[in-house]
């Protein structure tokens, strides 16, 4: 599955194998890339024992589950 084959509105496409979804647009990458960077820049100045950590990390990690549930092109089931 290519980026034409996710119908439009959607960033992500389901994973061939196990649960969840990957990439397949831009907008879906960018979507990882931000995460990645946020995180980045959350685990550089948030010490990981300190609480702001973990309140900044949990709405960081939600909120990607969430965006890419929704953004996802036949949704989210379990592939053997």
């Amino acid at each position: 599955m290519t980026e034409e084959d996710v119908r439009p509105g959607f960033w992500f496409k389901p994973k061939a194998f196990g649960y969840g979804a990957t990439p397949a647009t831009w907008q879906g990458w960018l979507v990882v890339a931000l995460f990645v960077l946020l995180t980045g820049l959350t685990v550089r100045f948030a010490m990981p024992r300190h609480p702001l950590f973990l309140t900044l990390l949990v709405p960081l990690t939600l909120a990607l589950i969430w965006i890419s549930w929704a953004k996802t092109d036949g949704g989210w089931r379990w592939r053997p």
